[in-house]
């Protein structure tokens, strides 16, 4: 499912730091080799180039990187060549830090907690503590107001059960106590914080569907005709990332590319954060329902290297 394409047979470490350095070297910089060889490597072979590299020259490649690269493509190559964990520790916090109305800024604390694996989400919390000194929750706390809160940190500090078990019983009573929290309006409900905060994703999906099933309608058409406010926007992004991460996804990359402009941001984060887990099932369910390419959208609104390292981990052959 991932777009990510490693050779079949990968250069050592140390080689792939001597072409990086020679790519730094000289007047201006070797973009097309710093994305021929990040751009082809997987997390753990990144980690290791980035260990390597420090012993060899006694620097940081990060801050080689920073320094030798700029705008979106900078930004873009950076996010990449960070751990996962890491990585998603840094966007989160500087979603927590951002002064803005709305919801649309803590898209990626959404993200991490409902589609990633529990052991991702736990790194994460690790991370963010290690760069950051304080919890990835106290950062919720102080910047996050209630309603929105109350649900965030349910979310954040769950750690679901990763097999799949499905209590077909359990989906039917579930489903029933969601729809009263909706129909009465009452959305931060204790029943909805902890049944979409603690059940592993199978369970959540069967309860989904008997909702469905038992109701007429899906829960989130009922969640969006119980208004307009924050939680329910936010609600309904939980229960997409939770039930099909890969619309969310390709929502995320429709809504950058389109209209006046690109929200290169929100490009980059989809793009790297899934080009290892899930793209080509973005790709798919990008097709199904924009009747169109992600290839192609990506490569009409993006340009040089910035469109070069997108369409790189979107898996353009090398």
């Amino acid at each position: 499912m991932a777009t990510l394409r490693v050779p079949d047979v990968v250069p050592s470490p140390t080689q792939d730091c001597e072409r990086l350095k020679k790519a730094f070297k000289g007047l201006g910089t070797d973009e097309e080799g710093v994305i021929w060889i990040l751009g082809h490597r997987n997390a753990s072979q990144r980690r290791k180039i980035r260990e390597i590299y420090q012993q060899l020259y006694n620097e940081s490649l990060m801050d080689r990187l920073n320094s030798e690269l700029s705008g979106h493509f900078r930004k873009a190559v950076i996010l990449w060549t960070l751990d996962p964990p890491e990585r998603d520790a840094k966007l989160a916090n500087e979603a927590l830090n951002k002064k803005k109305k709305g919801v649309d800024h803590l898209t990626v604390i959404i993200e991490i907690a409902c589609a990633s694996s529990p052991n991702h989400l736990m790194a994460v919390r690790q991370a963010y503590c290690s760069l950051f000194h304080c919890s990835l929750e106290e950062d919720i706390t102080a910047n996050v107001t209630l309603p929105l809160r109350k649900l965030l940190l349910g979310l954040v500090s769950s750690y679901r059960y990763e097999r799949e078990l499905v209590d077909t019983n359990l989906a039917d009573s579930e489903a029933a106590l969601l729809y009263d929290a909706i129909k009465k309006k009452y959305l931060d409900h204790d029943d909805v914080v902890w049944i979409l905060s603690t059940r592993n994703v199978f369970q959540l999906k069967a309860t989904f569907q008997c909702y469905k099933q038992k109701y007429g309608n899906s829960i989130d058409q009922d969640i969006k005709r119980s208004g307009t406010s924050d939680l329910e926007s936010i609600l309904r992004m939980v229960i997409c990332c939770l039930d099909t991460p890969e619309k969310h996804f390709a929502e995320v990359i429709r809504n950058s590319v389109i209209g006046l402009g690109t929200d290169e941001d929100s490009l980059t984060r989809a793009i790297v954060t899934r080009a290892e887990i899930d793209m080509m099932k973005i790709k798919g369910e990008y097709l199904n329902m924009y009747q169109s390419s992600l290839d192609n959208a990506v490569s009409d609104d993006t340009s040089g290297d910035y469109k070069n390292i997108l369409v790189t981990l979107l898996g353009k052959r090398f």
